[in-house]
């Protein structure tokens, strides 16, 4: 298989089968199971996994290496030294703001504060992780207690948080950087709500699992939508083309 047609099927896999979780925990949640288990060590555990989680995810946005590697795009080498005013703002000093190509195609991805430009991704991404470490450890190690009444109703909006997350494509910066930042509270709404239902390690684990490969999806798709954006640039020896 071509690797275009391979990467078109990885996406289509992944997507699918993150909908797919999407739905079992809506299905979890309309229909909790009956478990009984007393483990008192099983909210410290589960909190520290997802507290782990979310200070990791923290740290590789300051990392630039980490999030070049997240959100790398495939350079081609430039032939020879002719083409090089071609490249205007693509050269390799000055081609990369927030760590997108310094190009038009990519407004919606940044925005500037000053002379700085973040990645708008990167930095909702952030603060939901910040929010969503406080709000774990306020719950798993705090005094928030939520009803069992409202638990369907946090999973709903935890659902929401992560299925518009993984596809925020087509909006402005300030609405990536907000479903951004929904798509980490999403995950946690969808684990307390869980917790509070089911009161089961295996399926908090379960739920752990799955945001680990929701985050996985949303990775693998800003990388699919940059490769798109670029594959479709006609800008003539561009270094990010793919």
């Amino acid at each position: 298989m071509p690797p275009k047609q391979q990467r078109s099927f990885d996406i289509t896999f992944l997507t699918l089968l993150s909908l797919f979780g999407l739905i079992l925990i809506a299905i979890l949640a309309g229909f909790p199971p009956n478990v009984s288990e007393n483990i008192p060590w099983r909210k410290p555990l589960i909190g520290s996994i997802f507290s782990a989680i979310c200070v990791l995810g923290v740290l590789s946005v300051f990392s630039p290496t980490q999030c070049s590697t997240i959100f790398r795009l495939k350079k081609t080498k430039a032939t020879n030294n002719s083409t090089s005013g071609m490249f205007a703002a693509h050269t390799p000093s000055s081609s990369r703001q927030g760590h997108h190509p310094r190009c038009g195609k990519f407004a919606a991805h940044v925005f500037r504060i000053r002379d700085k430009t973040f990645c708008t991704a990167c930095t909702g991404l952030l603060l939901g992780g910040l929010f969503a470490l406080a709000g774990a450890l306020l719950y798993f190690f705090g005094s928030w207690h939520v009803a069992g009444q409202n638990s369907s109703m946090i999973v709903v909006f935890g659902i929401l948080g992560v299925g518009l997350g993984l596809f925020q494509f087509n909006f402005s910066n300030l609405a990536r950087f907000l479903l951004n930042t929904f798509f980490v509270l999403g995950a946690l709404f969808i684990l307390i709500g869980i917790d509070v239902q089911v009161h089961s390690l295996v399926f908090d684990l379960f739920v752990v699992s799955l945001t680990l490969f929701w985050l996985f999806t949303r990775i693998s798709l800003s990388q699919w939508d940059h490769r798109r954006i670029c594959s479709e640039c006609n800008v003539a020896g561009c270094k990010f083309v793919s």
